[in-house]
């Protein structure tokens, strides 16, 4: 890492959640509440992941008057990976208010399987846990591939 990823979590492939610095992403975050616009339910979310090449990627709940169409803090933080040049997520911190874990709703879970990956690390309520074990026999873009062979040999 160069100077100027001072402060910012490693990042090396294949590394366990000891490798990632979870006070930075926490702290990142947490930051991240006070850009949520959140005046509909009044729960502010922020969320902040670690990017495969070292880059923190981040983003808040942005709600609506229709309530069905507000964006969740993942959904804006997905925004910002594929944005900034796209990349394998590694790590992710989510909070509420008071900086305290939350579990990604099941769109959210979906979203961070397939821009991370059965092994990107998520801080829940219970510790550190792999999306594997979050999010058992996962539905992602292999799923559409085999479907796709299978028509294909018809």
């Amino acid at each position: 890492m160069t100077g100027a990823d001072e402060g910012m979590p490693s990042a090396h492939p294949g590394g366990s959640a000891q490798d990632v610095d979870w006070a930075v992403l926490r702290e990142r975050a947490v930051a991240m509440l006070d850009r949520a616009y959140a005046p509909y339910s009044g729960f502010p979310v922020g969320v902040a992941g670690l990017v495969d090449d070292g880059r923190i990627v981040a983003g808040c709940n942005v709600e609506n008057a229709a309530y069905g169409v507000g964006l969740c803090a993942e959904c804006g933080m997905v925004s910002d990976l594929v944005a900034g040049g796209g990349g394998l997520l590694r790590a992710v911190a989510c909070v509420g208010r008071h900086g305290i874990p939350l579990m990604p709703c099941g769109r959210c879970r979906q979203l961070l399987w397939e821009h991370g990956g059965p092994e990107c690390l998520l801080a829940t309520p219970q510790g550190v846990l792999p999306m594997r074990e979050i999010l058992p026999q996962a539905f992602g873009p292999q799923d559409l591939d085999a479907d796709r062979r299978r028509e294909d040999t018809r």
